[in-house]
């Protein structure tokens, strides 16, 4: 068995101009990991379009499916309904939730194993900083293979990885080789590795955002290098910084263990603007469903304190909604959006819903195993997910 060092690990290393410093960082994520762990339980699922997920005619939505059931376009996040027009062979199976959560478990052992600094994003999904390790002559590369042996024998799920200097190339990369591969992006490969990746691999880049960086002329990363910091941020505010940065692979953000997750939501931007209460009205329904399965993926059921409703109107202004509770409940998700709506009177671009979580610094943390540094987003026009299970 595997043992981590008991003394202190040195001080953090200072990043280059770059953001490619020594820093050794693997993301792993599990292929496609509800639908995985119900094809390892039942082999005879094996080859035939899965997917896991709500019932049509309950206005569910597909939280994952495996590659026979992408083949025909289907994604998670898109409704189930729709799903099953697509394939109509398609087998929609409910989550079991206990036994992810069983098999996330194991996973994040192993992870820990090689390191005790574990950013988990997900149940199958995490990024690792190994920068320290001594584990396999300190080589990143081998962990992650060792990694992806362990997880398939132990869990028997399959796992791709990425290894990089930072915590974005790392990202790409564990999505390069998908499904079950391993990429690796060294130092002084970043620069060329990131300027020919397309703008729509950046992180918070969706459909809306990448179509107006395509009508600027900006496809690729090495395009968006050509334009000033100063022009960016004018166009795209305190994003256009992150876009001026992540296009010449600089990302100096570290690898958090144990972080406590304060909020949960899901929001989606519209390409076409919803005009009226009931168009809206139908999109918090879908988002609440979407919304309730992230919660209970996080296991914070117990935890919520607040719901809100977040509306970006057509001429961008912003407001949200919220209110005291402890539950997630549709007719008060209604009765927010209809307050909002009322604050404004103008069609609207972005919905979004939520719950606020408990701030007691008593509370075991590890209940909340899904974090990111990042936003919770939804950005489409079709049902693309920026998230989803691999």
């Amino acid at each position: 068995m595997l043992t981590l060092s008991t003394h202190e690990p040195p001080p953090p290393l200072a990043p280059s101009a770059t953001g490619t410093s020594a820093r050794k960082i693997i993301h792993c994520d599990c292929d496609c990991f509800y639908a995985s762990v119900e094809m390892r339980d039942d082999p005879s699922l094996r080859g035939r379009p899965l997917a896991v997920g709500g019932r049509p005619e309950q206005r569910g939505v597909v939280a994952t499916c495996n590659y026979e059931a992408r083949r025909f376009g289907i994604h998670s996040a898109m409704s189930s309904a729709l799903a099953v027009r697509k394939c109509p062979d398609l087998l929609i199976l409910p989550p079991a939730m206990d036994k992810y959560r069983a098999a996330s478990r194991l996973i994040m052992a192993i992870y820990r194993e090689y390191t005790s600094q574990v950013e988990p994003l997900s149940l199958d999904e995490a990024y690792l900083d190994v920068t320290h390790s001594t584990l396999c002559q300190g080589s990143a590369t081998l962990m992650a293979a060792q990694i992806r042996e362990r997880v398939r024998a132990t869990v028997g799920v399959t796992v791709s990885a990425g290894v990089a200097p930072n915590k974005f190339v790392a990202k790409i990369a564990s999505d390069w080789k998908k499904p079950d591969g391993l990429f690796v992006v060294r130092p002084h490969e970043v620069d060329a590795f990131v300027a020919a990746l397309p703008v729509r691999k950046i992180f918070g880049v969706g459909k809306v955002t990448a179509a107006k960086l395509e009508k600027l002329g900006i496809a690729t990363c090495d395009d968006l290098r050509g334009w000033p910091l100063v022009e960016l941020h004018r166009r795209f505010g305190v994003f256009g910084t992150r876009l001026y940065e992540l296009a010449r692979g600089i990302d100096h953000r570290a690898v958090h263990a144990d972080q406590e997750r304060k909020s949960i939501s899901v929001e989606t931007t519209y390409v076409t603007d919803l005009r009226t209460v009931d168009e809206c009205a139908d999109e918090v329904r879908r988002l609440a469903e979407q919304l309730d399965s992230r919660i209970e993926r996080a296991g914070a059921a117990a935890a919520v304190r607040k719901l809100f409703v977040k509306i970006r109107f057509a001429d961008f202004q912003r407001t949200t909604v919220e209110c005291v509770a402890d539950a997630t409940h549709l007719p008060t998700m209604l009765a927010l959006l209809e307050k909002g709506l009322a604050r404004r009177d103008r069609p609207v671009r972005l919905l979004g819903v939520g719950v606020r979580l408990e701030e007691d610094d008593d509370r075991d943390r590890s209940q909340f195993p899904l974090f990111d540094d990042e936003l919770d987003h939804i950005d489409r026009s079709s049902g693309d997910h920026s998230g989803g299970t691999g």
